[in-house]
Formats: structure tokens, C-alpha cells, sequence
């Protein structure tokens, strides 16, 4: 069969190589063709359009690259029908992927998303578009399955695919003799630009402590090391769960980072933050009721780990809830939460799971 793939982040090329071996194990026909980026091009797909050229976050930077948006759109749907897929599997990345729906239900192709949107924090009309035009959900967390079915959604609970990638998970422990702290500033430029800053300015408050940034080859390493300035913390790329292992403690940019940290048992301070334009029209879309932002809450149902946003992401707060997760109570109650969380998280085999699924529907 042939699959079109449309992955827009660094998580989302992840999860989509992930997805593409297991797809390759069970199809062995399968041809893949795919927006992604370096993992799922490892994985055998033919990457068309790479995932460093497509992260833009906030309201502000997709206006500013609007022109850019609109194109890839346009070479996006030619790309589709020259290449004449059996399905087209869309990752996350929802500004993007939803424009696409129409578009793709006018020529009669098939429709799976894998790694849902999270619809569930925001004020509910886009369900509606997913309840029209996707054929099926395949999601990574139990609350989400639920969600679907009470819209009238067709969807698979699978599994977190962060099982498959941690496979010794059950061993690991945050050291709490450590002296290592992890600064996660995030997988795009504009996150890094507003936040990695911010967590620079608490270095001097813990001098007993040596500071490590984890960077990405595909951000690249000058740029990083033009926010870091003279800062004595440490920059290591590519090397972020290496550097988890290490830590007593972290601060992490909200995302699938936040997830990754709490099952390495790293605690964890949590930070959004971005332009004031961007930060206002989401605080009047999103669905305040749910009370998180962050993933490991949300699945908890409760606070398990700080969460400071937008002026809250400050020197002052960030060392105030970092030194209440390097010892003591709050050190302690934020390990029995992640304990709770990873009860909850169901078993290994997401991707072949996902897979396996897929090529059933796909065969009816």
C-alpha cells in the first residue's frame, strides 16, 4: 500500500518513524512518502518536505509566515494527488493538517490521524471538522478515547509510543545525589527564544549546581549558544535523555518533553511562554474548566508538577519551585505522582499496535 505521512515536529517525526518501521514489519508492500524529518527518513520514508521548515508557534509567527504556510499548503495537495495514496496519515500538528481535510474528502482519499490534536483543552468547535472528515483517531492517552467517542468520533486508544522508546522505564530513577540540572528550552526557535533566557537567569541562584541545556542538531548549535551568552551552564545536543538520566532535576518547556522527563522520575517545573498577542488569543479559546496545560497533570487529573505561564516564568518563580523539587516533600510527592501517571499510561506497542489497525481498516 501507499502511505502519505504529514508530521510537522521534532515529536511528531519521532513517533512517525516509529509508526513507519512497524508499518514496513506488517505491509511489506508498504511505500512511504512523508513530510517528517530525519527519524522518519531513517525509518524508510521518502521526506519530501523537512520538519525544520515548518514549526511556526503562535498567532504572530503564522502570520509572519503566512506566505510561506500557504505554499507548502499548495505544493502539499499537488505532492498528494501526483503521488496517489491508499491513505494519508496525519501527525498532531493541527494547523496545518485540518486545512487539508476538505481538500482530501473532495478526492475521495482516506483520512487517519495518529497523536490527536489536543481538541480536549480547547473550546470544542473543531471536533466538529474532525467528526466530518477523519475516518479514524488512533490516540495515546486513555482520556483522549473517551473524548472522541462522546463526539461521535471513530477512535482506537493505542497506547503512548514513549513506551517503546524508554524500554528500560521501570529502572529508572532520578538521581538524587546528582548535581546535574536539565534546562528542556523546547523544539522550536521562537519557544527557545522566549524561554531558554528565563531559565539562564536562575543559574547563579544554585552555584552548587551544574546547569546542562539539551539542544538539537536541527535547531543548530550557534543558536543556541547566542542566547547562552557567557552563562556558565553547559550546552550537550542531541543527548537529551542521556542528560535525564543524570539529573536530579529539570525545567522543561511544555510539550511532549514534560512527558518524557516525568517518565525518566526527573521532577520537573513546567513553562509556557510566548508573544502577548499569541498568549491572549489562546487564553480566549482554550477551555479554562480543564485546569492544566500541562500533559502530566491532565493525565493525572490533578496538579502533579508546577506549571508557570507566560509573566509567570520569571526568575523568581522558577527558583522558588525549583528549590521545592531538589529535596524534601515536594521532591517526594512529585515521584508518587509519576508513579500514577506511568500506571496509567497503559503498556508497550503503540506504533505496531497503531500499525496493525490501520492496515485492517485499510484491507475492509
Amino acid at each position: 500500500m501507499r502511505y502519505y505521512i504529514i508530521a510537522g515536529e521534532a515529536s511528531g517525526d519521532l513517533h512517525g518513524s516509529n509508526l513507519i518501521k512497524a508499518l514496513k514489519q506488517q505491509d511489506a508492500t508498504a511505500d512511504i512518502r512523508a513530510w517528517g524529518g530525519d527519524k522518519m527518513k531513517a525509518a524508510g520514508a521518502e521526506v519530501v518536505k523537512h520538519i525544520n521548515d515548518l514549526a511556526f508557534m503562535g498567532f504572530m509567527e503564522v502570520v509572519k509566515h503566512l506566505p510561506t504556510i500557504l505554499s507548502n499548503l499548495s505544493f502539499c495537495k499537488q505532492d498528494i494527488m501526483a503521488y496517489h495514496p491508499d491513505v494519508v496519515i496525519l501527525i498532531d500538528y493541527p494547523g496545518f493538517n485540518f486545512r487539508l481535510f476538505s481538500f482530501l474528502k473532495q478526492h475521495n482519499l482516506k483520512i487517519f490521524y495518529y497523536i490527536s490534536p489536543q481538541l480536549w483543552a480547547w473550546k470544542k468547535g473543531r471536533i466538529q471538522a474532525v467528526k466530518k472528515y477523519v475516518d479514524r483517531m488512533f490516540v495515546i492517552f486513555p482520556f483522549e478515547e473517551d473524548f472522541y467517542r462522546k463526539n461521535g468520533v471513530q477512535v482506537d486508544f493505542v497506547g503512548h509510543p514513549l513506551l517503546d522508546e524508554l524500554p528500560d522505564m521501570d529502572t529508572l530513577q532520578s538521581t538524587d545525589t546528582s548535581s546535574v540540572i536539565a534546562l528542556l528550552p523546547g523544539s522550536r526557535k521562537q519557544e527557545i527564544e522566549y524561554l531558554l533566557p528565563e531559565y539562564l537567569k536562575v543559574v547563579q541562584d544554585f552555584p552548587e549546581y551544574q546547569f546542562v541545556v539539551t539542544g538539537m542538531s536541527g535547531i543548530g548549535e550557534e543558536f543556541y549558544k547566542q542566547l547562552m551568552g557567557n552563562s556558565r551552564a553547559t550546552l550537550v545536543m542531541d543527548k537529551t535523555y542521556d542528560v535525564l538520566r543524570q539529573s536530579r532535576a529539570a525545567i522543561v518547556t511544555s510539550g511532549t518533553a514534560t512527558l518524557e522527563t516525568a517518565l525518566h522520575h526527573v521532577p520537573e517545573v513546567i513553562c509556557y511562554k510566548g508573544s502577548w498577542i499569541s498568549y491572549f488569543i489562546i487564553y480566549l479559546f482554550i477551555d479554562r474548566s480543564i485546569g492544566f496545560i500541562c500533559i502530566v497533570n491532565l493525565i493525572c487529573g490533578k496538579k502533579v508538577v508546577p506549571e508557570l505561564i507566560q509573566a509567570d516564568v520569571n526568575r523568581e518563580r522558577l527558583t522558588s519551585e525549583l528549590r521545592n523539587i531538589l529535596s524534601g516533600q515536594g521532591r517526594m510527592l512529585m515521584k508518587q505522582g509519576y508513579s500514577d501517571l506511568r500506571a496509567r499510561l497503559g503498556n508497550p506497542g503503540a506504533s505496531e499496535r497503531a500499525a496493525e489497525l490501520m492496515l485492517r481498516y485499510l484491507k475492509v
